[in-house]
């Protein structure tokens, strides 16, 4: 058996150890700027971007956006709506005037000498200005047969007024008349017996008799009196 020589050096029976070498300071803040990029990256992938947001979430998005803006033009139109009501509730009532001053009442409505008298006549000198007894549109202005020279003025709700037998008219057809505006003057032209106003009321078309019509008005042209403001209109 071979005995080892003291000079020779001890082998190391098994699996050498490399030593690691120590860290530098560079490593480690190489390292250290690593670990914090991940950290940011990390941090800014859980924050959506907003190409990366899927159709639907901008769609709804979208739409709560145009719920919002309809809302808030809903109450806007409701608030519009309900300052026009008030400003109508507080509108002054219509204005309804009798056709002319300082006249004598003739001959009423109705059946006179066996025809029908489809209006009243208001006897007059010649060339006394005659106005409109309310708002409306002049229709005719001119010569219109047995009327003479005839005003028809149609008031907003349909009905329309007929002064008859002018001896000259003032206004132009398709003009906006208030009450009170002159209209013609009195006359005798067309079938009349003497210088009158003629005055007709037509409602849908049919002549009515103007007394209680404009009575109920506030006027009562028998007695030469006018509310000017109607309670009907008002109410």
């Amino acid at each position: 058996m071979r005995q080892r020589l003291s000079s020779e050096p001890d082998r190391y029976r098994g699996r050498r150890r490399v030593p690691t070498p120590p860290r530098s300071r560079y490593a480690a803040v190489v390292t250290t700027a690593f670990v914090g990029a991940g950290i940011v990256a990390l941090g800014a992938s859980a924050l959506p971007d907003a190409k990366d947001v899927s159709p639907t979430v901008l769609d709804e998005l979208k739409q709560a956006s145009v719920t919002s803006q309809d809302a808030a033009a809903r109450a806007d139109n409701a608030d519009r709506a309900s300052r026009d009501s008030r400003s109508k509730d507080s509108a002054e009532p219509e204005v309804w005037l009798l056709p002319l001053q300082g006249y004598d009442f003739n001959s009423p409505y109705g059946v006179r000498w066996g025809k029908m008298h489809t209006g009243v006549d208001l006897v007059a000198s010649e060339g006394t200005p005659y106005v409109a007894i309310h708002d409306g549109l002049v229709t005719k202005a001119g010569w219109f047969g047995g009327y003479g020279n005839v005003v028809i003025v149609q008031h907003a709700d349909g009905s329309e007024a007929i002064y008859g037998h002018s001896s000259a008219v003032s206004v132009k057809e398709g003009q906006q008349v208030k009450a009170g505006d002159q209209l013609g003057l009195v006359g005798q032209t067309g079938h009349a017996y003497g210088t009158h106003l003629h005055l007709e009321i037509h409602v849908k078309g049919q002549p009515i008799d103007p007394v209680p019509y404009l009575q109920e008005r506030g006027v009562d042209i028998k007695l030469q009196v006018e509310a000017i403001y109607s309670e009907v209109a008002a109410s």
